[in-house]
C-alpha cells in the first residue's frame, strides 16, 4: 500500500523509518503512531497530532497533471490538492491516467483523473480516499428464464452495446473505429449509461486514448441490461484490414471532426 499526503512532516518521518506506515483505523491514528517513533519538540508534536487543516474538496483549484503512470499521477494530485491517497500498488500497477488541465474541485479533478483506469474513489472523509474496482453486478437469472433464453438476451444486449459505442466513437474522427486497436472494459448502470470505463491497452496515441475515455463517458445504451449480464463488459476494437475508418454516416449526430 502506498500513502500519498501533501504534508512535509509526515513524509519526512516516514522516510526515516524506511517505508510508509499502514493506515490503522483513521488517518489521525496513523499520524499519531508515526509521530511516536522519535521525540519531537512539543509544539511540533501537537501540530502533527492535530493534523493539517481539512481540505475543502469542493474548492476550485487549478490542476495540471499530464498523462502518466497512475501512481505518479496520484502523487502529483495529492501534492496539488492536499488530499490523502491510500492506494494498493498492485491495484495501480500497469494503469495509466489521462491528462487533466483546468480549474476543478478536488473531487471533480480526481474523477477526471481516474477516467479510463477502471478504478473509482471511495472517500474515508472529505480529504482522504482509497481506490477500488467498481462493484460488478452479480449475474442472477430470474425464475422461469432458461439459460438458453438468458444467452439470447445477453447476445441481443451485446449488439445494443456495440451500436451505442460505435455511435459514440463516430462523433469524433480521432476515435472513429477502424484505424486502431484498443481493449476496453465498461461498467454500465441500470439506466444504460457507462458509469466507469477502463482502457486496458493503449491505442498507441495518448491523445486518442484520452478522447476514447471522454467519448465512452458520454455513451448510453438504449435498452436495459438483462439481469444475467456479467460486468465489466470487455470490448476489443480492431483496425480494418484496409486501414480505413468506419463509415459513420448512418449515425445521426456524428460530427466527423
Amino acid at each position: 500500500m502506498t500513502l500519498f499526503r501533501d504534508w512535509t512532516l509526515v513524509q519526512q518521518r516516514s522516510a526515516q523509518v524506511g517505508r510508509w506506515t499502514s493506515l490503522h483505523g483513521s488517518l489521525a491514528t496513523w499520524v499519531l503512531g508515526l509521530v511516536l517513533l522519535a521525540p519531537l519538540p512539543l509544539a511540533r508534536v501537537q501540530a502533527a497530532v492535530e493534523g493539517p487543516p481539512r481540505v475543502d474538496s469542493q474548492a476550485v483549484l487549478e490542476l495540471e497533471i499530464p498523462a502518466q503512470e497512475l501512481a505518479q499521477a496520484l502523487e502529483r494530485f495529492s501534492r496539488l490538492t492536499g488530499m490523502a491517497v491510500l492506494v494498493d500498488q498492485e491495484l495501480a500497477r500497469g494503469r495509466r491516467s489521462v491528462g487533466i488541465k483546468g480549474h476543478y474541485s478536488a473531487r471533480e479533478g480526481l474523477s477526471r483523473l481516474l477516467a479510463g483506469t477502471g478504478l473509482v474513489a471511495r472517500y474515508a472523509r472529505s480529504d482522504a480516499f482509497t481506490l477500488q474496482v467498481p462493484q460488478a453486478s452479480v449475474p442472477v437469472v430470474p425464475q422461469g428464464v432458461s439459460s438458453a433464453r438468458a444467452t439470447r438476451l445477453n447476445s441481443s444486449y451485446a449488439s445494443a452495446v456495440q451500436q451505442a459505442v460505435e455511435r459514440s466513437l463516430c462523433a469524433s474522427r480521432l476515435t472513429r473505429p477502424g484505424a486502431f486497436r484498443a481493449l476496453l472494459q465498461l461498467w454500465i448502470g441500470a439506466d444504460g449509461t457507462v458509469q466507469h470505463s477502463r482502457l486496458v491497452s493503449s491505442t498507441g496515441d495518448l491523445q486518442r486514448d484520452e478522447a476514447l475515455v471522454q467519448r465512452l463517458a458520454a455513451t448510453r445504451v438504449e435498452r436495459p441490461a438483462p439481469s444475467s449480464l456479467r460486468q465489466p463488459l470487455t470490448l476489443l476494437l480492431i483496425p480494418d484490414t484496409t486501414g480505413k475508418r468506419m463509415d459513420c454516416k448512418e449515425w445521426e449526430g456524428a460530427s466527423g471532426v
